[in-house]
């Protein structure tokens, strides 16, 4: 027997209905052998059993997510890989939907007992389980601390995605979930957020990952070729149609489409486009043939669509017909802790020739305090600028051009790192900080702002926290060469500096 047909054992928690013996006979013919709890505290002592092995938790929810939420908190404290089921009233589609936001890999009626829908429940929660699994077995590769249960699913395909911040981490889960059930999603967030990045981890991810992924902008061509872009034509439609054109949703067949900037999309097409997502077929342009479609459909705005459909700018009943499930990507801003890791992956991407670069703490203070109007996409000008001006592969404050502020206007604002338990960088990341970035910049930006600098002039300001950060370093080093390193510059750089600072104390110190 394959190891996917094997029963699997599951803990079963629900204080509303309680488990039958028919059900759970059921359950067995399905291939689900459950041990049931009654309380939170039983079930706790469950997932203290060693001795056990649980492929999943079903959790029967009332009207709310409550028990959800202090489930799996539980299961969290226990540093488990235990994919979470829920099961829920119809009348509460709503609870169902909520569910899969905070973390469920899967959602289905309580009164649902068929041997169909329990065996894809099984499949889905050793997707889940698998997906889960995948940066702790990285990390142990690597010798690093196993990440937590809702760690980023490093899969092959989109090893080059860095999601590190929790938000992050959370958003990508969910999209490892969506991706296993066909179902169209609609994607917003800001522009320059990284929106096409999570369309092609829904992609990379689904069972349709070795079909094609076809993105088309919808603002970047005139209605008129809209039309023929997506659908189609057949030869002879118009002028200048001297032979068939399979349009983008053809050559998506068996994979992807991604829709970027759907709201941008003319009113008339909108209709056009309903129609196919309906019929899932479609008539190109000057032909009689239907043409059955089996593509999966990702939408992408950074427009209000809601506002758009009141102002009569887009149609709801596609809208609805897109956003069967929504995801939104956060701006940069909202996710500081993705800052520092697509900073080392920019750099490693735009070097030449394996060069390894460094950035500075006070420049990756100015990083982490800027607002990011302009998301992944200014953040990447920014680098890219850095790497122009800067000679030595040592990136600092000089190098950094932002478009809105100066450097010394952020490093006056007082920022404050983290604290060093949400600013540690989970082992999914493979191109490590440490690359390019000092493994211990939080401590030493910490140590750097013991003293009150906020009411000194800008440059005295700025002057004062490299002061103190070449101190921090050098006093918590055995040599000069160990600081300049601690402080991600060249040791010829830190001469400079320290010249430049003229500090007796800092001279001691850098000679003893």
């Amino acid at each position: 027997m394959s190891a996917s047909h094997l029963p699997i054992s599951a803990l079963w928690l629900d204080p509303f209905r309680p488990l039958s013996a028919a059900n759970a006979q059921a359950l067995a013919g399905a291939g689900l052998v459950v041990t049931t709890v009654s309380t939170l505290e039983a079930l706790q002592e469950a997932l203290a059993d060693e001795q056990a092995a649980y492929a999943m938790l079903v959790l029967g929810l009332g009207g709310d997510t409550s028990l959800l939420e202090d489930s799996a908190a539980l299961v969290k404290a226990k540093r488990l890989l235990l994919p979470l089921v829920c099961r829920t009233e119809r009348r509460h589609l709503e609870v169902a939907v909520a569910s899969l936001h905070q973390g469920a890999c899967h959602a289905l009626a309580a009164d649902d007992w068929a041997t169909s829908a329990w065996t894809q429940t099984i499949t889905r929660a050793r997707a889940a389980s698998q997906a889960a699994a995948a940066p702790v077995n990285a990390a142990a590769n690597a010798n690093a601390a196993p990440s937590p249960m809702h760690g980023t699913p490093a899969q092959e395909q989109v090893r080059s995605v860095v999601y590190v911040d929790p938000i992050s981490r959370n958003l990508l889960a969910l999209a490892h979930r969506v991706a296993l059930a066909n179902v169209a999603v609609l994607i917003e967030g800001p522009t320059g957020s990284g929106k096409e990045v999570l369309s092609r981890v829904l992609h990379e991810s689904s069972a349709s990952a070795n079909g094609p992924f076809v993105g088309f902008n919808c603002a970047a061509m005139p209605e008129h070729m809209i039309e023929d872009m997506l659908f189609g034509h057949e030869k002879g439609a118009f002028t200048g149609a001297v032979k068939d054109h399979r349009g983008l949703f053809e050559q998506a067949q068996g994979g992807t489409i991604f829709l970027d900037e759907i709201g941008e999309l003319p009113l008339t097409l909108q209709a056009k486009l309903l129609r196919v997502l309906q019929e899932r077929t479609l008539v190109r342009l000057g032909g009689e043939r239907t043409i059955g479609l089996d593509v999966r459909v990702v939408a992408a705005t950074n427009k209000n669509l809601r506002e758009s459909i009141s102002q009569r700018e887009f149609r709801e009943d596609l809208y609805f017909r897109l956003s069967t499930f929504k995801l939104r990507v956060p701006a940069l801003a909202e996710r500081p802790g993705d800052i520092l890791p697509i900073v080392a992956r920019m750099l490693g991407r735009h070097g030449r020739n394996g060069q390894g670069w460094s950035v500075s703490p006070a420049a990756q203070a100015a990083l982490l305090a800027y607002p990011w109007p302009g998301n992944v996409r200014e953040l990447e000008n920014v680098v890219q600028r850095a790497m122009v001006l800067c000679s030595d592969q040592q990136i600092d404050t000089q190098h950094l051009m932002f478009d809105d502020m100066s450097v010394e206007s952020l490093l006056a604002s007082g920022y404050q790192a983290p604290a060093a338990s949400e600013a540690a960088t989970p082992p999914a990341v493979d191109l490590q900080l440490a690359q390019g970035v000092p493994a211990n910049i939080h401590e030493l930006l910490a140590l750097a702002q013991e003293d009150d600098s906020a009411d000194m002039p800008l440059q005295a300001a700025v002057k004062h926290n490299e002061h103190t950060l070449i101190r921090a370093a050098l006093e918590s080093s055995r040599s000069r060469l160990e600081a300049a390193e601690k402080l991600g510059i060249s040791p010829r750089t830190l001469r400079y500096k320290l010249a430049r600072l003229r500090d007796n104390s800092l001279s001691q110190l850098a000679n003893a």
